[in-house]
């Protein structure tokens, strides 16, 4: 298995030119019971990962049955969220159990932030040049 993945940065916003372009990470979820992939927006300034409620539903999470609950701040502030727990999969690298706030909002990306991604994983970016390269944690590039 590689330690390091490279990555382009998206262009997700064309009306925006260069300003448009975000770290959107290729990602697996995996649930008990189901399993996406999607993209998901890397933030260094986000606490913590964030799930919005459609993804949530259609991995087969039940938001009555998620009882720890916990407060976000900035403009998440105003919705409920619950904590869960997800195996993820990034590249080719080994599954990880990601904790996420699962959040009421539906106009939300799913953001990977300082807990618990960036704990399990080494990221660098390179703007200028519109990669950014994903490592596991303890493992350094050969």
């Amino acid at each position: 298995m590689p330690n390091v993945e490279q990555f382009p940065f998206v262009n997700a916003d064309t009306t925006l030119g260069e300003a448009g372009f975000r770290p959107l990470l290729p990602i697996t979820l995996a649930s008990s019971q189901y399993s996406i992939t999607t993209s998901t927006l890397l933030d260094t300034g986000a606490t913590v990962n964030v799930l919005p409620y459609p993804i949530g539903l259609d991995l087969g999470y039940v938001w009555e049955r998620q009882t720890a609950t916990l407060n976000l701040t900035g403009n998440l502030a105003q919705f409920e969220a619950r904590v869960v727990v997800i195996q993820a999969i990034v590249a080719q690298f080994e599954p990880v159990q990601l904790v996420f706030a699962w959040t009421k909002a539906v106009q939300v990306p799913l953001i990977l932030g300082q807990v618990n991604f960036f704990m399990e994983f080494d990221v660098c970016f390179y703007r200028s040049q519109l990669y950014f390269v994903v490592n596991p944690k303890n493992k350094l590039p050969k």
